[in-house]
């Protein structure tokens, strides 16, 4: 076996073998970036006079109003429910509130508090159809007796809405 660590170097010369002079052309890579970016200013400018033309001639042009409505002057203000914070509005009662005296914080705040009421306070619901709210502390309770099996009836507060058990009528 011929032993492959040892060449002759006659043996492995091409003649019509041989490397390269340069790999890459810079003349005409430099002048490739030169037209690119000379190409991305003119590219640049063109579009920038099209605009200034074209808004210019925007700019000119009259164009009367685009229906023949008539504008009602309190239409910037909107009539019905909700309106926004700093437009002055009136309650139910016919007071007028002057604007920005609900903000977005204040409505927040307000609805925070009557949803803390609603789920801390007795009251009814529908007195028609006999449907009451309880709070929450004694609905889960309520819930926790039912599961477990026990039919305790719930408390009744004095002064307060009578607590109906579920599908019962008074």
């Amino acid at each position: 076996m011929r032993d492959l660590g040892f060449h002759d170097t006659a043996e492995i010369v091409n003649p019509e073998t041989h490397h390269e002079k340069t790999d890459v052309s810079v003349r005409a890579l430099i002048w490739f970036a030169v037209i690119f970016v000379i190409f991305g200013f003119v590219t640049h400018f063109t579009i920038w006079f099209m605009f200034k033309v074209l808004a210019g001639e925007e700019r000119q042009r009259n164009t009367g109003p685009l229906t023949s409505m008539q504008r009602p002057a309190d239409m910037s203000v909107p009539q019905n429910q909700p309106l926004l914070q700093p437009f002055p509005r009136k309650t139910q009662d016919g007071e007028v509130l002057p604007p920005n005296r609900n903000t977005p914080v204040t409505d927040l705040a307000d609805m925070r508090e009557a949803e803390r009421r609603a789920l801390t306070s007795y009251g009814w619901v529908d007195q028609r159809k006999g449907i009451v709210h309880i709070p929450i502390d004694e609905a889960m309770k309520l819930t926790v007796q039912r599961l477990s099996g026990g039919q305790a009836p719930p408390p009744v507060p004095t002064g307060e809405a009578p607590v109906a058990p579920q599908g019962a009528r008074p």
